[in-house]
């Protein structure tokens, strides 16, 4: 059985997507952008600033599912270039405590937008 999740504290979906599916015990989220809910806008000044609002994003999600940052157990990371890596890590890793999930992480052209980030995650409900 599927159901969505979804929350005032992260972006509204805009389009044929869910902000997040839960299947068992499972939840998936989809690809996170640096947009403040409360303003609509983007946070994008830097990949730090990015970074940050990214993953309040998905704290939101995994909150209104029941979760915390503690059960991500995989996180998808797309960087414009690699470059960005270190500024994108030091706030990425301020968010979770070890065993740290488990991490993909490349670089693509044709980011939303012209961002520098964009990442989903897998979280294990409790």
């Amino acid at each position: 059985m599927r159901t969505t999740i979804s929350t005032t504290g992260a972006p509204a979906a805009v389009g044929n997507y869910s902000q997040a599916v839960k299947a068992g015990n499972l939840l998936f989220l989809s690809g996170q952008l640096c947009i403040n809910p409360e303003t609509g806008e983007q946070e994008r000044a830097d990949v730090g600033m990015q970074t940050k609002r990214i993953m309040e994003n998905i704290k939101a999600i995994a909150e209104a599912a029941g979760a915390s940052m503690d059960d991500v157990v995989q996180c998808r990371v797309f960087l414009s270039d690699m470059k960005h890596f270190p500024a994108f890590d030091a706030v990425y890793g301020s968010y979770f405590a070890k065993p740290y999930p488990a991490r993909m992480t490349v670089a693509c052209a044709g980011m939303y937008d012209n961002l520098d980030v964009e990442m989903d995650a897998i979280v294990l409900v409790p």
